[in-house]
């Protein structure tokens, strides 16, 4: 393809021009030509159109060359831009004379230069006179844009200010006011976009103030950017930011028009939560509500499922609609009310002879009839009709949810849809008009054969219907859901549609040539390890799935509409993506029950009795293998909250190999891991236990808030290194785990929790030791001897709160001490706080010597009593060993917060003593 310089042929970007009209003419009569004979695509121009284009460029060249040398190029810096340091910079960048002017009128008679006035201001006297005279102007950002981009001035037919909208191409409707589109035009040519009449092609914004049109029609069918009109005042009060660009997504996203902006919509017959759900969606759109008796109400939407009779509506502009049209707008963004119509959708229901219309009329007229077909079918003495007989599939369908994640409750309405299902597919009757009777058998089979099928064709909606649309809207530039949100939601659905229509298959070939001695049990048995495969997945991630759906249904609002939509179709019996979701949670306790319905009329001397027995074995097996599977799954899922919910925890706890087992809630009896009287927690996992300190919400929430975390790691230990676990007798809560290793250690603690048995709990702990040891002998992991035996002090376990209270005050008095230490304390604060810490019993300061040493007497007593009501052997280990006491005998306050101290202990005591 020949190659031809098009950019000298654009605009005019590589040269300057005279003012002569005659010159200006030929030059635009030459682009003209030029650009008539270039060839754009692949196809390869013939040799007399390439001579014609080398004679159109040299003439052309030859053109500007004359037009440079006729007039030189100047820009002039018109009030107070001439000031800007930036703009005369810019200016100075392009080798060109730069002058000054207050008011540009002065050189506008110079016909000797080609001049380019920079203003700031596109208004005014002056800038009319300019305007007028076809001066070439531009605005400060305009020039300092070209400047940046090192592209040279080009001849602009309109004053241009910014480039923001450059490359934009709008089109107007339904702005009346002759003075603001005037504006509107002025503001967009300024900012170097480009007004088109009609909707073409090429352009990229409608501006308007409603919806609703042609122009609006077609400017959401190309799915074309929407806005109204302050999106061009908005730009334009950004006209100084040099890189700014009224197309970005954030910015116009600001002023898009909304799907209902300028509409008023009337909801009639909805019940009255969907009808509050959709006055909410309107007003988030834009809409706004009206009543049936308001002239100005431009939308009817009517549900034509409850809705028998058109309503009357006070003006004949009046739409009366589907709800299908609401959805549809929320949906695309535009729907034509034409093809929604509610008036014809009345006359085609009317009208149509000879036709089932059980799925479109309303809900009282399919009552009616599914009462007169089931009374019918009665009479004729069907089996299916039979009122004596249990119904397997109500049975399933009124499973409790109380239980397990298969258990359901369905609503009379689906228990409705089902029953005109079954009697849809019921057999027919033969040729000759006289009855066949059918085996109890037989009509329990056919009861399988019905809802299994009915069951694949509601798989089949949730894959045509739902799956496989979205699939193809994300592969568009417009997609309802990303493709991870779709596999989210349908990722495990495939292989139980597919497992399920194999068993259909084999369903309809034994319908085909029924025999009472045909195996059914035989297509359990046969897709038992397709079930075990198909189901755990899709059962185990059903909740994620779940609140996955739900996210998207509130934070998509197209895609809500999307679900709306589909629902009305009676494909989905009106029934929700999700309540059909739900229906692979629900089958295979169904199936069970259907089973044993077939077998309770199945000889045993039929060859299908074993069979069927061990189908219900497979369903159960894989019922069970789905529980299990779920269990494993929810217990890896725990170990993930569980680490982000201790600080410090290792790394390594998080494993595949690593499942949850329970968790208990203790207090330490001794002090080699926290402290005695700490809370813990102790994490039972297949391999292993996590210890864990529950953090104080007082002093270490402060000290370390960033990390918000509610406990803090102890130590991991792993069962193997457990020698034993020990019940102390004499007490009902207290237990301990001796470890093994070059010297042994003693654990021991007590249980916080009522709830948790402490027997049960240490035969859990020893079962879980012997299986990660593989020992047999779990009952000799257990021990059992008196606290005095294993000297370990359990006296304050019945007073543990009385415990708590004097460790709490005691670790409170010591961090108080530690932050108000008088050794790095400065001066004013040591005032302020020895005024803070003054004596309930008066100023130190003012007492005579008796007095002070009657207040430490007193203090003494004090301390005496609190050592009464506590162990004496407690109060000397903890002594002994507790490094918290060991401490708080190094530190020794002041004599004039002593006297406070011991006070603030004997006001514990009587508490204590109450």
């Amino acid at each position: 393809m020949l190659h031809l310089p098009v950019t000298r042929l654009s605009f005019g970007c590589h040269s300057t021009y005279g003012n002569s009209k005659s010159n200006s003419k030929k030059l635009v009569t030459v682009q003209r030509q030029a650009a008539s004979y270039f060839t754009y695509g692949e196809q390869e121009p013939s040799r007399q159109t390439k001579l014609r284009q080398e004679a159109l460029c040299q003439v052309y060249e030859d053109f500007t060359e004359m037009s440079i040398t006729t007039l030189p190029t100047r820009i002039c810096l018109v009030g107070n831009v001439g000031q800007d340091a930036d703009t005369l910079l810019a200016a100075e960048s392009f080798g060109l004379p730069v002058i000054t002017s207050d008011s540009g009128l002065d050189t506008a008679d110079d016909k000797e230069w080609r001049t380019f006035y920079v203003m700031g201001d596109f208004e005014g006297d002056n800038f009319q006179a300019l305007h007028k005279q076809k001066e070439c102007i531009l605005g400060p950002s305009a020039l300092k844009y070209a400047a940046e981009m090192k592209q040279t001035l080009g001849h602009n037919s309109r004053p241009i200010y910014n480039y923001a909208m450059r490359g934009v191409v709008t089109c107007f409707t339904g702005i009346r006011k002759k003075d603001e589109l005037t504006k509107l035009v002025h503001l967009i040519h300024s900012m170097g976009g480009c007004i088109k009449k009609d909707m073409n092609p090429k352009t990229t914004h409608l501006i308007c103030s409603h919806s609703g049109g042609a122009k609006y029609q077609y400017a959401k069918t190309f799915r074309l950017s929407v806005v109204r009109p302050d999106w061009v005042y908005a730009a334009w009060t950004e006209r100084d930011n040099v890189q700014f660009e009224a197309t970005q997504d954030g910015f116009t996203k600001n002023h898009r028009l909304k799907a209902f902006e300028g509409q008023k919509v009337c909801f009639f017959g909805f019940p009255a939560e969907e009808h509050q759900h959709m006055v909410d969606v309107l007003l988030e759109n834009g809409g706004v509500c009206a009543d049936l008796d308001d002239p100005e109400c431009s939308h009817v939407v009517v549900d034509e499922h409850t809705t028998v009779a058109k309503p009357d509506t006070k003006s004949n502009n009046t739409h009366i609609l589907k709800s299908d049209w609401f959805w549809y707008t929320i949906q695309n963004g535009y729907a034509n009310e034409m093809d929604y119509l509610f008036g014809d959708y009345l006359d085609s229901i009317t009208n149509t002879p000879n036709t089932d219309r059980r799925d479109s009329l309303p809900v009282s007229f399919n009552k009616r009839k599914r009462k007169r077909l089931s009374q019918r079918i009665q009479l004729e003495g069907t089996p299916l009709g039979s009122g004596k007989r249990r119904s397997s599939v109500s049975d399933a369908g009124l499973l409790s949810v109380s239980n397990s994640l298969f258990d359901c409750t369905t609503s009379p309405d689906k228990l409705l849809d089902s029953d005109d299902k079954l009697l849809l597919h019921s057999e027919p009757e033969p040729i000759d008009g006289t009855p066949v009777k059918r085996s109890m058998r037989f009509n329990h089979f056919m009861d399988f054969f019905t809802t299994e099928s009915n069951y694949v064709g509601i798989l089949d909606t949730i894959l045509n219907l739902f799956k496989n649309k979205l699939e193809e809207l994300a592969e568009t530039n417009d997609p309802l859901l990303n493709k991870s949100e779709i596999k989210s939601v349908f990722g495990n659905f495939l292989p139980i549609h597919e497992v399920h229509q194999s068993m259909l298959e084999h369903l309809r070939k034994l319908h085909a040539n029924w025999r009472e001695d045909c195996l059914i049990g035989d297509i359990i048995i046969g897709h038992q390890e397709e079930l075990i495969k198909a189901y755990p997945p899709y059962v185990n991630f059903y909740e994620q799935m779940k609140e996955q759906l739900q996210y998207c249904d509130r934070e998509y609002p197209r895609f809500h509409a999307f679900l709306k939509i589909n629902q009305t179709k009676p494909e989905c019996g009106r029934q929700s993506l999700q309540d059909l979701m739900i229906r692979p949670v629900q089958r295979l306790p169904s199936i069970s029950l259907l089973l044993k319905d077939i077998l309770k009329h199945t000889g045993s001397s039929n060859a299908d009795h074993e069979r069927l027995e061990e189908a219900l074995k497979a369903i159960k097996q894989v019922t069970l293998h789905i529980n299990e599977d779920k269990r494993r799954t929810e217990s890896r899922m725990a170990i993930f909250d569980i680490f982000n919910d201790i600080e410090g925890c290792p790394a390594h706890l998080v494993s595949s190999n690593r499942s949850f087992i329970a968790k208990c809630e203790v207090n330490e009896l001794s002090d080699s891991l926290s402290g005695r009287g700490d809370s813990l927690l102790l994490y039972l996992f297949s391999d292993s236990i996590e210890l864990c300190k529950r953090r104080s919400r007082g002093f270490n929430t402060v000290k370390s808030p960033s990390t918000g975390k509610p406990h803090k790691h102890l130590k991991l230990i792993s069962l193997n290194t457990i020698r034993f676990v020990i019940d102390i007798s004499d007490s009902p809560r207290a237990f301990g785990l001796l470890l093994r290793g070059e010297k042994e250690k003693l654990y021991t603690f007590t249980i916080n929790d009522e709830e948790t048995d402490k027997i049960s709990y240490m035969k859990k702990l020893c079962n879980q030791i012997a299986a990660h040891m593989c020992r047999t002998d779990a009952d000799k992991l257990l021990l059992c001897h008196s606290s005095q035996e294993l000297d370990v002090d359990i006296s304050d376990v019945n007073v543990s709160t009385l415990s708590k209270a004097f460790k709490l005050a005691a670790k409170t008095r010591l961090k108080v001490g530690r932050a108000f230490s008088f050794n790095k304390t400065p001066n004013k604060l040591k005032r302020a706080v020895s005024t803070m810490m003054t004596s309930p019993f008066g100023s130190t300061n003012s007492l005579t010597p008796s007095s002070q040493l009657a207040q430490m007497r007193l203090a003494a007593n004090s301390c005496r009593n609190i050592n009464e009501v506590a162990d004496e052997d407690d109060c000397s280990s903890m002594r002994s060993s507790s490094p918290s006491t060991q401490s708080e005998t190094l530190v020794v306050p002041p004599m004039s917060v002593q006297p406070t101290r011991k006070s603030k202990a004997g006001v514990g005591v009587s508490v204590g003593r109450i």
